[in-house]
């Protein structure tokens, strides 16, 4: 019997999400940083662990690797090919498309540098729905650390993501919402979009629901960092009428000690 595809989150550490799809029998993990976490929930819904995608190197997204292989030794790993690693696994780049198993529909892969150099996405289209698995390029209210790469490649990599379909659903591998609001807050607090995020995303989290996913839409009404247009976080950031990448490298300083 065929089921409706799921997709759930595995928490991991203290703010990773590994995100699960799966359709009540085989599964498919993105950003397996823990294998514990994940073994577990696998054993809870008996469930069979068919392939992993990686969206970047930093161990919190690729540590529990090596043991899903020894666990499941027929795993396929898909990874970006511009970036190294040890265990067994097929390169994947913009503008590959691929199935990682048969019940799931094609992915089509984006390069996102910025938050590392070979940093990749995943997005799919499935039954009316749109999904981008985007690791750690986009967050709720919020982007990565520059560690490896420029501004200018993370403010491009986040326009390629803000072009995506409005309604596609944005699953990204930390619980960093609630915190990016309140930065959000201190640069645009007249949002009034941005306010009610507020007000939501507090109950949520206080329900010990995830944040996540958001949705472009939401992205678009409410990130600052695709937001550079904005009058009023311009003034905030005494960069009216500035360059939008030079608004945005200016609100990623200021994020990175807030």
């Amino acid at each position: 019997m065929q089921y409706k595809l799921q997709i759930i989150p595995v928490l991991a550490f203290k703010d990773n999400y590994i995100w699960l799809i799966h359709n009540g029998i085989n599964a498919v993990a993105v950003d397996p940083g823990d294998a514990a976490p994940l073994l577990n929930t696998l054993i809870t819904l008996n469930l069979n662990l068919e392939a992993i995608l990686i969206t970047h190197h930093h161990q919190d997204h690729i540590g529990g690797v090596d043991t899903l292989l020894n666990q499941f030794p027929d795993l396929t790993v898909f990874a970006p090919k511009l970036e190294h690693y040890a265990f067994k696994h097929i390169p994947v780049g913009e503008p590959d498309t691929f199935k990682c198993t048969d019940w799931l529909p094609q992915l089509k892969v984006l390069d996102l540098p910025g938050h590392t150099l070979g940093h990749i996405g995943f997005y799919i289209e499935y039954a009316g729905q749109k999904w981008l698995f985007c690791g750690d390029t986009l967050f709720g209210a919020g982007c990565g650390r520059l560690f490896e790469g420029t501004p200018l490649q993370m403010f491009a990599s986040l326009q390629k993501l803000a072009a995506l379909p409005p309604e596609s659903q944005v699953f990204c591998t930390h619980e960093y919402t609630l915190h990016n609001i309140n930065f959000a807050l201190s640069i645009e607090p007249d949002n009034e979009a941005l306010k009610q995020r507020h007000q939501d995303t507090i109950a949520i989290r206080n329900a010990e629901l995830p944040s996540l996913p958001s949705t472009v839409a939401l992205e678009l009404a409410t990130n600052p960092f695709l937001r550079c247009d904005s009058k009023q976080i311009q003034l905030s950031t005494q960069l009216l009428n500035q360059p939008l990448l030079q608004v945005f490298t200016k609100i990623r300083e200021l994020r990175n000690s807030y």
